[in-house]
């Protein structure tokens, strides 16, 4: 358990430095903001781009992988959304929000410097492969839901339009894009654009995290507080289990795809999901606070899911 928590604690000791900082005002509000602009619109996507661009996509996009993770990330927002509207009695718009916060895990920011902790670098491929349509995935879905939900998808061109700009205005998204781009062309990049986007993709992870435990002490969590367990419990649990069931028992993942396969899943809700309730303006208390709680949790949860992993 020991070996465990050396691999988990780090990261979070980083993430928990950034949240001492910002609540003991020796990093500002507008100091975090500019930190996540440039981790989430730059440093990261050169990451994302770096990694697309190099990965053997015959090899890394195996159906079985993304199979296993996207069909528990499904469950677990069709689970949030039905327990939101029928245990918990939310309004519809409310409960979409809800499932929206179980689908969405922080596959980046927290799934993979845990897995690089874990189990190394070359490690992250299966990550990487899930990573490149978890932004659509998850965005063609909760849109697609909410607009449906709140009976402004009698235009489907619309729907076309807001689903298209969420996803394609997405500087992570732009980044893993433009790295399909240069793999299936079988371009090179120059010596010295490869030695940029190393200086950057180093920085992106810690940076990203520092940042995230600056963001997270804006969200401290008030009331909700069975939602938010429901919430929780979908996401460190319900989601990495049936992961690691299907990926296991069913249609047989080697080891490699899947630790990537449950250590992403087993993540807490990403900000992203806090972002999607306050775009709709539904259930923002709740996702604010499974984000945080969530993350806190994950300490534990993520340690229990490696001792299960081969």
């Amino acid at each position: 358990m020991t070996a465990l928590l050396d691999v988990v604690l780090p990261v979070f000791l980083v993430l928990g430095a950034g949240y001492v900082a910002v609540w003991r005002g020796l990093f500002s509000d507008a100091g975090v903001d500019g930190l996540m602009v440039f981790t989430q619109k730059f440093a990261v996507p050169c990451l994302l781009f770096a990694a697309i661009s190099t990965l053997d996509l015959g090899q890394s996009f195996d159906w079985r992988l993304l199979l296993s993770y996207y069909s528990g990330s499904t469950l677990c927002f069709i689970l949030g959304i039905l327990g939101a509207r029928f245990v918990f009695g939310r309004s519809l718009p409310d409960s979409v929000a809800i499932g929206f916060v179980a689908l969405f895990a922080n596959s980046v920011l927290l799934g993979l410097p845990i897995m690089e902790r874990a189990y190394g670098a070359e490690a992250l491929v299966p990550n990487y492969a899930i990573i490149s349509i978890h932004a659509p995935f998850c965005y063609l879905l909760g849109i697609t839901t909410m607009e449906i939900a709140i009976a402004q998808s009698r235009e489907p061109l619309k729907l076309v339009r807001t689903v298209g700009k969420a996803i394609f205005s997405n500087a992570l998204m732009i980044g893993i894009i433009l790295g399909f781009i240069v793999n299936l062309s079988g371009m090179t990049l120059p010596g010295v654009v490869d030695e940029a986007l190393g200086l950057m993709i180093r920085a992106a992870l810690p940076a990203a995290l520092f940042g995230l435990g600056g963001v997270l002490y804006r969200y401290r969590p008030e009331g909700d507080a069975k939602v938010i367990a429901f919430v929780c419990v979908l996401s460190l649990l319900v989601h990495p289990a049936v992961a690691y069931g299907l990926g296991w028992g069913v249609v047989g993942l080697s080891s490699e795809q899947l630790r990537g396969a449950v250590v992403t899943a087993a993540m807490a809700p990403g900000v992203n999901a806090y972002l999607f309730a306050n775009m709709y303006g539904a259930a923002k208390r709740v996702a604010a606070s499974a984000v945080l709680i969530g993350t806190a949790l994950t300490v534990l949860t993520a340690s229990a899911w490696l001792v299960l992993l081969p």
